[in-house]
């Protein structure tokens, strides 16, 4: 694949929707060689997400299934199960560096894929050295970080993580499954509340979340937790609220 040089920006329209297979969905993208702290703050609170050096945001005409969330930092208050969740890992080795990819991380990856295909009927192939290099290790800038999950001298677990000074966003987390007693993917959310607490930063960004979805439900567990009420241009003025289940019928 050719390497861009030059930042742009384009609107993908009627792609295919990444999680509805009956819809049709439009993303507009930004490819950023050099994106500043600064800017990529003000893109999470625009509901941006990114992957390696693109950056994107639906603008689906008529349907919004993905709501943007952040957890509220500083009113989150660990339940009795996730206090035991905390527990079980407290031999769980947590190690915090910038984004990398060694032949562990790909193995992970792909056994962590081929599972969740079976599970829930994800797409899968396993992923290319290069592709993974784009997605999680290109970009890292000096807020992208990994968050890695060792056991009995092993790689369990792998969270693609960007800390900044206001936010920290949760990209993407794989796992292990053969450790499924140890909770890892609920674990790496509550450790990295714990980070984000010890460091006064107040939301952690989960990316979208749609209500009852099979892959994307789970995050409603994380509150109480705030929502992107309006989809504005960088330009504008975003506004969030508390999500409150009584309240906030979402369709």
């Amino acid at each position: 694949m050719q390497k861009l040089h030059e930042d742009i920006e384009f609107v993908e329209h009627k792609r295919e929707c990444s999680y509805f297979s009956y819809e049709l969905s439009d993303m507009r993208y930004r490819y950023i060689n050099h994106c500043t702290t600064e800017d990529y703050q003000n893109m999470l609170v625009h509901g941006w997400r990114r992957f390696g050096k693109m950056h994107f945001v639906p603008e689906c005409e008529g349907c919004v299934k993905c709501i943007s969330m952040r957890i509220d930092v500083k009113a989150y208050t660990f339940s009795k199960s996730e206090k035991r969740v905390l527990a079980k890992n407290k031999d769980t080795k947590i190690y915090i560096q910038n984004p990398s990819m060694t032949i562990d991380h790909l193995k992970l990856y792909d056994k962590y894929h081929a599972h969740m295909h079976g599970k829930k009927d994800w797409n899968y192939t396993p992923i290319d050295p290069s592709e993974y290099n784009r997605s999680y290790v290109e970009g890292k800038l000096n807020f992208a970080r990994e968050i890695l999950y060792v056991r009995d001298d092993k790689l369990i677990g792998v969270a693609l993580t960007d800390i900044l000074p206001k936010s920290i966003s949760s990209i993407y987390c794989y796992y292990n499954h053969d450790y499924e007693n140890f909770s890892i993917g609920k674990f790496s959310i509550l450790a990295q509340i714990k980070i984000a607490k010890e460091l006064n930063i107040p939301y952690i960004y989960l990316g979208y979340w749609i209500k009852d979805h099979l892959s994307m439900g789970y995050k409603e567990a994380y509150m109480p937790f705030e929502i992107l009420v309006n989809r504005s241009p960088l330009n504008k003025m975003a506004y969030w609220k508390k999500y409150d289940p009584k309240i906030d019928k979402l369709h």
